[in-house]
C-alpha cells in the first residue's frame, strides 16, 4: 500500500500521526463527552493548511486524493468528528475552487485554506436524503440578485461557518440532475431551526437551517445557473467517508491488541488465547482490505480516471470495516468498553455515521451492482463450448 504513496505523502502520514497523537487523542474522549466543537485542532490544521490540502497553489497545497485519505485518516483515528469537520469544510472550499470565478476564488480560497474562514455544506433536506432529486430550496432570480428560500438539513460546522455552500432549485424538477445552482451564502443569513442530539460524532453537531428570503447577488452564485449538483462530480472528495472508516477501523485494532495484551484472565493476557488472536486476526483483515481499497480508489481519481466503481467497494468496505472493528472492540475488552473509561465504545458511535453519511451502503451496494451487470458478459469457456 506504500507503492501510492510518494515520499512527500509519507513524511504528511508521519507529520499528521505525530499530530494526532500529541494534540488530538489526549482530548478526543473530553470533546466527545461534551460535545466540543473541536476549534484548536482545526485551527492548528489550518496553520498546516490541511485545510486546504487539495485546493490549488498558491492558496493550497496542491495535494492529490491520495494524500488527502492519508491525512483523513490519521486525523479519525484520534478523532472522527475531528476529520469530519476539516473534510466538510475543505469539500466546499475544492467546489469553489473548480467552478469559482477568478474573483471569488481570489477573495475566499487564502481564508479557506488556513480555516480563518469557514465554510459548511447545504444541500441535504428533509425530503432529499440520499435522492436530491426531492430538493425544494429555490433561487428566484430579481435583476443581479438572487431570493433563496427552504432549509438544509445535516450542515456540519454551521455554528462556527462564515459561509455556506448552498444548493438551491433555479429550473424545473424535470431538468434533474439540472436545474439546481449552487451558491455562496453568509451563515448567518440562516436561521437555526435544530441541532440534533446524534448517538455519535458529538463535537460537530448536525443542524437544520432555514432560509427565508434570503437575497444574495450574482456574485456568489457558484458555476453555471442550473449545473451545480452535476458539477459535484468533478471533485472526489467523497473519499474522505472511506478514510475515515480506515482511521477507525485502525485505532479499534490498536486498542485491542494493547488491551489483550496487558489484560490477563486465569494467569495470561488474553492475547495468549487462539481463539482471541484469531479475532484479532480478522480485525487486522478487515483494515488492510478497507485501507487498500480507499487508497486504490484515491489513486484512480487522482490519475482522472472514472473512479465511480473504486468508491463504491472503498465506501463498503471502510466503513463496514469501521463498524465491525469497533464492535469487536467494545466485545474484546469486556465490561470496561462498554464504558466511557475506554475510547471503543466512542469509535463504535462514531463508526456507524459512516455507513450512512456520503449515501447509505445500501444505495451504494446498488449502484456498484449496476456497474457490474452494465459490464459486456464474457461467458468462461469451460471446454464445452463449441
Amino acid at each position: 500500500m506504500d507503492a501510492l504513496l510518494t515520499e512527500e505523502g509519507r513524511r504528511l502520514r508521519a507529520e499528521a500521526r505525530a499530530f494526532a497523537r500529541e494534540r488530538i487523542r489526549p482530548v478526543a474522549d473530553e470533546l466527545d463527552q461534551t460535545a466540543t466543537y473541536p476549534q484548536d485542532a482545526l485551527e492548528a490544521c489550518g496553520e498546516r493548511r490541511w485545510t486546504g490540502l487539495t485546493l490549488p497553489e498558491p492558496h493550497g497545497l496542491g495535494k492529490g486524493y491520495v494524500d488527502l485519505a492519508v491525512l483523513t485518516e490519521e486525523l479519525a483515528a484520534a478523532s472522527m468528528p475531528v476529520a469530519s469537520a476539516l473534510n466538510l469544510h475543505l469539500g466546499a472550499a475544492q467546489l469553489l475552487a473548480t467552478h469559482g470565478t477568478d474573483a471569488q476564488r481570489e477573495r475566499w480560497l487564502p481564508g479557506l485554506a488556513r480555516f480563518e474562514t469557514v465554510a459548511a455544506l447545504g444541500l441535504s433536506e428533509d425530503e432529499a436524503g440520499s435522492d436530491k432529486s426531492g430538493m425544494t430550496t429555490t433561487a428566484e432570480r430579481d435583476a443581479d440578485r438572487w431570493v433563496l428560500d427552504g432549509h438544509k438539513r445535516w450542515v456540519t460546522n454551521y455554528h462556527q461557518a462564515d459561509l455556506v455552500l448552498t444548493y438551491a432549485r433555479t429550473g424545473d424538477r424535470a431538468d434533474w440532475p439540472g436545474g439546481v445552482t449552487a451558491f455562496l451564502v453568509d451563515a448567518d443569513a440562516f436561521t437555526l431551526d435544530r441541532e440534533w442530539d446524534t448517538l455519535g460524532a458529538r463535537p460537530v453537531p448536525a443542524c437544520r437551517v432555514v432560509l427565508d428570503g434570503v437575497q444574495v447577488g450574482d456574485d456568489r452564485r457558484v458555476g453555471p445557473i442550473g449545473e451545480g449538483y452535476r458539477g459535484r462530480s468533478a471533485v472526489a472528495n467523497g473519499i474522505n467517508v472511506p478514510a475515515r472508516g480506515v482511521g477507525i477501523a485502525r485505532a479499534a485494532l490498536a486498542d485491542t491488541a494493547a488491551h489483550t495484551s496487558e489484560r490477563e484472565q486465569g494467569g495470561a493476557p488474553l492475547a495468549d488465547r487462539q481463539g482471541l488472536r484469531w479475532e484479532l486476526a480478522a480485525m487486522a483483515r478487515r483494515l488492510d482490505r478497507a485501507r487498500l481499497a480507499t487508497l486504490s480508489a484515491a489513486d484512480q481519481a487522482d490519475r482522472g480516471r472514472d473512479a465511480a466503481r473504486a468508491m463504491a467497494v472503498a465506501k463498503l468496505e471502510a466503513t463496514e470495516a469501521a463498524v465491525d472493528n469497533a464492535n469487536d472492540a467494545v466485545q474484546l475488552h469486556g465490561g470496561i468498553g462498554y464504558t466511557r473509561e475506554r475510547s471503543v465504545e466512542r469509535y463504535l458511535r462514531d463508526a456507524k455515521l459512516l455507513t450512512i453519511a456520503g449515501g447509505p451502503n445500501a444505495g451504494h451496494r446498488d449502484a456498484l451492482a449496476e456497474q457490474v451487470l452494465a459490464e459486456p458478459v464474457r461467458p468462461v469457456d469451460d471446454g464445452r463450448n463449441p
